[in-house]
């Protein structure tokens, strides 16, 4: 969450109009009312990221077919989570520019 708040403020910074959505649990999320699942993700906003140390599978579902997704999809990979962030490209920048290609 913090690199995605980090890229936040760039972008502000910028200009643009951005909003950070924390999802720990889809499930969650999912059992929600549509009011509430679209005041959090509005679907007129289809400019989005992803970021997660993780796979993308299932993302697409909150990113959509023109989202753009921040992550690892690879597996094994073992070291302290700066470096492997840096190797995987999980930047603030990385984010930045996803979010920018969409705008």
């Amino acid at each position: 969450l913090p690199m995605a708040v980090d890229a936040a403020k760039k972008l502000e910074a910028d200009g643009k109009k951005v909003r950070v959505v924390s999802m720990p649990c889809w499930e969650l999320f999912a059992e929600q009312s549509a009011e509430y699942k679209e005041s959090v993700l509005p679907k007129d906003v289809t400019a989005r990221v992803a970021v997660e140390a993780a796979t993308s599978f299932g993302w697409e579902r909150y990113i959509g077919q023109s989202g753009k997704f921040v992550g690892i999809d690879d597996f094994g990979a073992s070291a302290p989570a700066d470096i492997l962030y840096e190797k995987f490209g999980i930047t603030v920048d990385a984010v930045v520019a996803a979010a920018k290609a969409q705008m």
